[in-house]
């Protein structure tokens, strides 16, 4: 435990899970808010970058790996404010754990799939977000993925760094051809902030946009990315790239599956950096095994964090472990915002990023 004099904040490390450290930190906090009776503590479920600044407060850190949810229900007794990531699960069962004294659950995350929000808003509960900071680094790997898959980069990296590389000499004329990106038709599913930006970085590469929305967006639809809105089913057969934007929902669960995907053309793409049960991986599966599309780019599954096996046989397709805002600035920002929203709700303040 070590405490900031000037800012009043008290924070209690718990980067081993072994049972005395865990008994000797919960006996920290008893003993801390036994002298302190009135101090709120935030509770991290996950360690996060680079500072966590939150004065006039105890914070309670998380380890590098997701906790077992026995350890995870203990974690969070007597939690003030719970910051929480995409894998945990903020249901009636962790908000009972938590206590009476819970505020609020601040998401470490743009997308809320994760928490109960019906049952944080009937205890009253505030719940936030970390909108704008994931944008730019998930549209950064978006592209990042539709370069990977169009030029075969996994297969071609693999193939560097193995002996037969040596053997057989320089390569001809004939091998490693991938994709042109230039000039291609680019369609974006979900509207949003991200989309946006993937659709901006497509004009270096002079790419015609549609854009699959429940409304019209004018800022899709007027100068520089002078989009199309499109149903889903027209920007499957249209688009040479597809990549997935849209929020987890019932309605968008299983979104993207067999009836669409067969609509794709042969060369095309599918790239997912948004949440993985959006798409039918069994049918994306079917699909790539016969070769019917060229390839996908997917930063998330629908069994995360297990990938389905036959995926994980493909070269058609390129594979990252949910790092679409894995960016430095992206987390730093992610945790000042965090920290403040745990702030407001502290002080009883509105917090900048309330979802209700």
């Amino acid at each position: 435990m070590r405490r900031i004099a000037d800012e009043s904040v008290i924070i209690i490390k718990r980067t081993s899970f072994t049972a005395r450290k865990r008994d000797v930190a919960t006996a920290v906090i008893s003993v801390m808010t036994t002298i302190y009776p009135a101090t709120p503590i935030v509770t991290f479920c996950r360690s996060v970058p680079p500072t966590i600044e939150i004065p006039g407060s105890a914070v309670v850190t998380g380890p590098q790996r997701a906790l077992p949810r026995v350890q995870l229900l203990e974690h969070v007794k007597n939690a003030t404010v719970l910051v929480t990531w995409v894998s945990e699960r903020v249901d009636r069962e962790l908000l009972d754990a938590a206590g009476p004294g819970l505020r609020g659950v601040c998401n470490f995350a743009v997308g809320t799939d994760n928490i109960d929000l019906a049952t944080c808003k009937e205890r009253g509960i505030v719940v936030t977000n970390t909108p704008n900071a994931v944008t730019e680094g998930t549209a950064d790997l978006a592209w990042a993925l539709v370069l990977a898959v169009a030029r075969r980069l996994n297969v071609a990296d693999r193939f560097a760094r193995g002996d037969e590389y040596a053997k057989i000499g320089p390569l001809g004329p004939d091998e490693f051809l991938g994709l042109d990106i230039t000039g291609k038709t680019l369609v974006i599913v979900g509207a949003g902030r991200i989309g946006y930006a993937v659709a901006a970085r497509s004009l270096g590469w002079r790419c015609r946009v549609l854009y699959v929305a429940r409304s019209r967006h004018m800022d899709f639809e007027m100068a520089p990315i002078a989009g199309e809105r499109v149903s889903l089913e027209e920007g499957m057969a249209r688009g040479d790239i597809v990549s997935v934007h849209t929020p987890l929902t019932k309605e968008t669960r299983g979104l993207i599956n067999a009836s669409n995907l067969k609509l794709m053309k042969r060369d095309a793409m599918l790239i997912n950096t948004a949440r993985g049960p959006i798409v039918d991986e069994s049918a994306l599966v079917d699909v790539l095994e016969r070769k019917a599309i060229w390839g996908a780019g997917l930063d998330v599954f629908e069994q995360e964090p297990i990938v389905h096996p036959r995926l994980r046989q493909l070269d058609n397709c390129v594979l990252s472990p949910h790092i679409g805002s894995a960016s430095n600035w992206s987390r730093g920002m992610m945790t000042r915002m965090v920290c403040e929203n745990a702030r407001a709700i502290i002080a009883g303040e509105a917090a900048p990023n309330r979802l209700w």
